[in-house]
């Protein structure tokens, strides 16, 4: 089993940057793909990154690249997502979550959640 704490969110401005972060307990966290989603107010929680265990290799969602980067260090446990240029769409509670396959974008495919952090972008 793995445990996840997203930490980072708050409430920033359009056009500001803000860093997320997922720190993973167990010693298997290099096992893990590992992504973020998020849920807007009154929305279905979507995808948003992910990342292969390795770190090597990581995918986005349409609406975020150019301007979000995910990154992960294995050895102190912890998933990163950089936002840049952030709009107020961006707003919403973002999950860390944790798959045992080498890299998911479906929220089915993710076995281990954190509980979330809101980010709020105001206009």
């Amino acid at each position: 089993q793995v445990q996840l704490v997203e930490s980072g969110g708050g409430v920033v401005q359009a056009g500001d940057s803000l860093r997320l972060s997922c720190a993973a307990s167990g010693r298997t966290f290099s096992s893990y793909g590992m992504g973020w989603f998020r849920q807007a107010p009154g929305k279905e929680r979507e995808f948003v990154s992910a990342i292969t265990r390795s770190g090597g290799s990581h995918v986005y969602t349409d609406s975020v690249k150019g301007r979000f980067t995910i990154s992960r260090d294995n050895a102190r446990n912890l998933v990163s997502l950089h936002m840049n240029s952030l709009k107020p769409e961006d707003t919403g509670v973002y999950y860390c979550a944790a798959a045992t396959s080498w890299i998911a974008t479906m929220e089915h495919e993710y076995a281990y959640w954190g509980q979330g952090t809101q980010v709020t972008v105001s206009s």
